[in-house]
This record gives C-alpha cells, structure tokens and sequence, in this order.
C-alpha cells in the first residue's frame, strides 16, 4: 500500500470528531491506534501510543472504566472493542511491571524553574499531575496521609483487581522522573496551606480523594457490626485485621459496593484458613508439605463457603438492569457466590443485646422520580429481614475539609467540594489549584489522570505568566491507496477476557489472566480504524471530479451514503457563512458554486453520515473516477517534518 503527503486545510475539530474512543478518553489515548499495531504485531510501538498520554496505562490496563469502549464504533455492528483488556496486553510486556519496560524517558528530566510545587495527594490525580510537572522542569514534592503511595488505587481497589506490584511499578516510573514522596503527611495535621506558602510553594494542586463514607440514617445504624465501606476497605487493604461476621449484608450497588462485597468474600476464606491452620498444622512444614496443606485448606474453606457456613448479600435499591456498578463486576461477584437483592431499600437494623442481628428491607418500586431527580419510592407492606451479623455500608462517599481555614481563602461548594474554575481548576485562591474527587466528586481513574494533568498545564501556566505558551500540534495527514480492512473483520465476536477457575479465586489472587497473544491480535484485528475518513475532494485539473455515477452509494455495506439533489436540501445561514468564510479552500467540493447558489442551484449533493461509516474503504475502491480517498491523520507534538499544513480548529 503506497502514501502520499500533501498541503491541506484541516478540520481538527471534525477529524477528532470520527475517531470516537480517542475523544471519549479524557487523556485523549489514541486506543484505536495502539489496537491496530496489535493486530500488526507491532506490540511496542503500540506500548508507546498506549502510555504516552496516560501516566497509569498499566493500572488502567486492570481498572480502567473504559469509557472508549462505551463509544467504541465496533459496538454499533456487534460488541466494542475489549480495549481496557488489550492494553494490559501491551503493559505486562512493555510496562514498568515488565521484565523488558520501554523507558519513555531515557534522560531524568532537568529542573528548569525556580518555582516549587507542591502536591497532596498520590491517587491518579496528584501523581499524574506530579508526572507532568516534572516533565516541564518543576520541582514537585507530593504529600500523602497514608503510609503508602497510590490514594485509593491502594487504599480502596481489591488487590485481586490491581495486583499491588503492578501498582508499585507505575507509582515508582513516575517518582523516577524526579517528584519528591514524603508519607505520613497529612493536611491539616502535620501542616497547613499556609505552612506551604512559607517554604516556598508557588502552587499547590488539592488532589485528595474521599476517604469518608457516608452515613445511612436508618434506625438501629449504631449497632455493633454496622462498618462503613471505606474503612472497611482501608483495613483490609493495608494488611490490617478486620472483625467479620460469617453473615454479611452490603448494602449499595455501585462498584465500591461490589469491591467491598467480594472483598468480604476473601477475607472469610482467609479467616477460614487461618483458624484451620492454627487448629491443624503441626509447628514445622517442609516446603511441598505446606503446599499440598494449604491447598487442602483452600478446598475446605470453598466447601465451607458453599455449604452456607460464610454469606455474603447484596442489597440495592436499584433493579438488576440499573444497578450502575459494571457488568463484568456483577456478574463475576455472583460467579464467586455474591447473593444480589436488587430493588429493595435498607428501613433498619434489627439487633439482639446491641448487636447485629439481621437487615430490615422494603420493596423498592422505583428510584427515581418522573424528572429523574433521586426519590426512591417504596411498597408498603413487603418488609422482610435478611439475617446477617456485620453490615457494611457503601452508599456514596465524601470529602473532609477540616483542613481548611478562613485565612486559606479556598471556599468550597455545597457538595462538599473545592469551588475551582473548571477552565484552570483553581480555587478561589490565587496558586490553589483542585483536581479529581475533591474537585468534581467520584471519578473514574482515567478521568481523575485527565484532571492531574490539566491540573499541571495550568499550574505551568500559572507560574509562567505571560511568558507561556500553549504546546504546538502539528497534524499528519496520509492518503492511502488501497485501504483494505482485516480479512473477515466482520466475523470476528469480541473475545471474553480469561479468567481464572472459580475454585483458584481466593485471597489476593487477580480474577482476570489476560489474553494470550494469538487472542490479542483476533480481537484487535476487529477495530474499524476510525482515524482513517473517506474524502470527496475530486478536482478538473486532475480529472478526478465526480461523474455522478452513484456506484459509492450502491456498494456501501452501512448505507451511510446518499446522493440527494440540491434542491431538497435546506441551507441553513450558519451553513451559508462558513460556506463563504472557507470557499477558497473548497473549490473542488462545490464546483464553483457560491454559497448564493447552493440552494437554488442545480446539481446533486453527496450527504454522509460519519456515525455509522466503518472505513471498509469499498466506495474509494468503486469510484472510477477516484474522486474519493481513505485519508488517515495523527496529531503530533512534534513536527514530522512534513509540509506544514493549516489546521483549522474551532478550539
């Protein structure tokens, strides 16, 4: 297949427009492009694309939301991409958890300004932006309350999710770049925001997450045995032990509520296993003997857990269908034996001598009201009680701002958030910046990464004043000749991620094995290409203009072309006015027509709808006289040494 380069004007806007997983993505990672190298084989180069604007690719690699995939055009034919699980493909091989990781960055990057930054919090938001700062050339020190680097990727996702080496690796390749960790360091209590001020800081991002739960105010919630889902959380994940019941009720139906119930799940098996180890194990093991004795264990706590000795419920107000924690995330908890109550509301907490007893419930009939305002509505006369002797409640989560004082001039809103400027995420006050869950509430870890590194952009911008510049972008735009998609793409079903056998789910143990190569590239081989669009820029001097023949519009597999006549098409005056602003670069589109002309004027027009096109590259083959071209493009952030090109951009 042959390229060729030319000078152009661009629409970045529209481009960007028809690549829908990249736009999706709140760091803009071009997923598409690193899916296609997969299926090519091209595994590091893809690594690069699948890193480069993503500081956490290997944790997002496990734990992402992959809001690509919700948009992802492949859905539209049968099922999207598995994108999330494919650059954990790339990450296990070229990551910083890797036997053989790509340095990204060869040279530590030089302090190039005199200003210090300071960071608290080392979730994705502050780290990412720490990231970034770095790279710019700031001293940047990162403050966390914790004992340990990572916010609630440690503190709150399951180690069978996010296995910790791997999160290690990440928080480690970041700190490599220069930022300074200091642990143990907790706003508010070993220093304040004015404390900062004085030792030099010029900017401070906010970039803790919500470390409180909130309260259920039923009756009966003071009961012993009623935990909250954070600290329930926070326990088990920093090794610490906690009290639980053989009986336990969750109560809540997003992914937190989902983490905590198969976290409960794990931590009766280890309880199960650690009693019959004291009771069972004689004092002194070899190592094969100890292997085959744990392992029998293991089968004794699973048989345990299966003849109804350990429960673990699940009670939601949401119906199955609403329940907004992740599919996968369900469907694998009640793989594991998770009992899912949906539409029913928690109404009290029964106890027996002041303790937990059991688990009053109501049917739940709907959760919203007609203005689709939360106002859970529920049916008298359906109360039941699940009996349970721990409770654990994940209904949502909040931030603690005791750290603030009046002097600070940071005010928050009534969400219990920082009031910023979402343009810069600047508080109110001058070099405060917020980001992620303090800023906007719970987010997604891609999304937070997103709010990390506009954090640092504008903090950069900050401190520079007017003596900052805004980072070039150059576009790459290359015609292809004989664009072909991937041999029986359209046979391809998306792949199920492997997981491990129920039997071996116990502990810390990760769910998800991840793909093999061969089932990598199969399921990469289904992408569409979506950065690759179909052209109509036909011209007389090279005897490309269109005939008219309508051949492009016949062989269309999606029907998503129509050659409809002028006259049925209404112009509106915005149309018209960019019409008229731009004709001197569209004279090959509009056949010398003015934006006058358009609606009286004779002649057909070539409509396209871009949602549903999936790049087969047919109507460019069809077309005799090679009026249209499958051109790809690629944003760069640096020149490609190409002829410059004029982008076009509304942003």
């Amino acid at each position: 297949m042959s390229v060729t380069t030319r000078s152009k004007l661009v629409d970045l806007d529209w481009l960007e427009s028809n690549f829908p997983c990249m736009t999706a993505c709140p760091v803009h990672t071009q997923a598409g492009r690193y899916v296609s190298l997969i299926a090519q084989g091209r595994y590091q180069e893809a690594y690069r694309h699948a890193r480069a604007p993503n500081p956490f690719a290997s944790v997002c690699g496990r734990v992402c939301g992959h809001p690509c995939e919700t948009d992802c055009r492949r859905g539209q034919l049968d099922a999207p991409i598995s994108i999330r699980a494919l650059k954990r493909f790339l990450t296990e091989r070229y990551g910083p958890e890797s036997r053989t990781p790509v340095d990204m960055f060869p040279a530590k990057p030089k302090v190039l300004h005199p200003e210090k930054v300071a960071v608290i919090g080392s979730g994705p938001a502050g780290l990412s932006a720490a990231h970034d700062l770095a790279l710019l050339g700031y001293a940047v020190t990162v403050f966390e309350a914790a004992p340990v680097p990572g916010g609630m990727m440690h503190l709150g996702i399951p180690e069978y999710r996010l296995p910790r080496d791997v999160l290690q690796a990440q928080v480690r390749e970041i700190l490599d770049l220069g930022p300074e960790l200091r642990l143990n360091s907790r706003l508010g209590k070993d220093f304040s925001l004015a404390d900062l001020r004085q030792q030099g800081y010029k900017a401070v991002l906010l970039a803790f997450g919500l470390h409180r739960s909130r309260d259920l105010a039923i009756p009966g919630n003071d009961l012993d045995g009623v935990v909250k889902g954070i600290d329930f959380l926070l326990n088990v994940n920093l090794g610490y032990r906690f009290s639980i019941g053989k009986r336990v009720v969750v109560i809540g139906g997003g992914n937190v509520a989902i983490d905590v119930a198969r976290s409960a799940l794990r931590a009766q098996q280890r309880l199960t296993m650690e009693t019959l180890a004291s009771s069972l194990l004689p004092e002194s093991l070899s190592e094969s003997e100890l292997t085959v004795a744990m392992k029998e264990l293991m089968d004794v706590s699973r048989a345990a857990l299966r003849m109804g000795a350990r429960e673990v419920h699940l009670v939601c107000l949401e119906s199955r269908e609403e329940m907004p924690a992740f599919e996968e995330e369900i469907e694998e908890g009640a793989a594991e034996g998770l009992k899912i109550h949906p539409s029913l509301g928690p109404q009290r907490f029964v106890g027996e001598k002041g303790k937990l007893a059991g688990l009053e419930t109501i049917r739940c009939t709907s959760v919203f009201d007609a203005q689709h305002r939360f106002n859970p509505s529920f049916e008298k006369g359906t109360e039941s009680v699940i009996a349970c002797d721990t409770a654990i409640l994940a209904i949502g989560q909040s931030s603690d701002l005791t750290f603030l004082k009046p002097e600070d001039g940071v005010e928050t809103t009534r969400q219990g958030t920082v009031k910023i400027d979402p343009e810069t995420l600047m508080s109110t006050a001058p070099g405060i910046f917020a980001a992620g869950d303090l800023a906007f509430g719970p987010r997604l870890i891609i999304s937070a990464v997103a709010d990390g590194k506009k954090a640092a952009e504008n903090i950069d911008r900050y401190l520079r004043g007017t003596a900052w510049k805004p980072r070039d972008r150059f576009v790459q735009i290359t015609v292809l000749d004989h664009h072909q998609m991937a041999d029986h793409y359209d046979e391809y079903s998306r792949l199920p991620v492997p997981v491990i056998a129920l039997e071996r789910r116990t502990g810390v143990t990760e769910v998800e094995s991840g793909y093999t190569e061969e089932q990598a590239r199969a399921e990469a081989s289904r992408c569409l290409q979506c950065w690759i669009n179909t052209i109509f820029d036909g011209n007389e001097a090279e005897g490309t203009e269109c005939i008219l023949c309508g051949g492009c519009v016949d062989v269309c597999p999606q029907n998503c072309l129509r050659l409809v006549p002028l006259s049925q098409v209404a112009f509106s005056d915005e149309v018209k006015e960019t019409v008229r602003a731009e004709a001197a670069h569209l004279p090959n589109m509009l056949h010398h027509l003015t934006a006058d002309d358009l609606a009286a004027g004779e002649g057909s027009v070539m409509v396209k709808d871009e949602t549903i096109c999936i790049r087969c590259g047919l109507c460019a083959e069809r077309c005799p006289a090679h009026t249209i071209t499958m051109e790809a493009f690629q944003v760069l952030d640096s020149d490609p040494d190409l002829i410059p090109l004029e982008v076009l951009s509304k942003s």
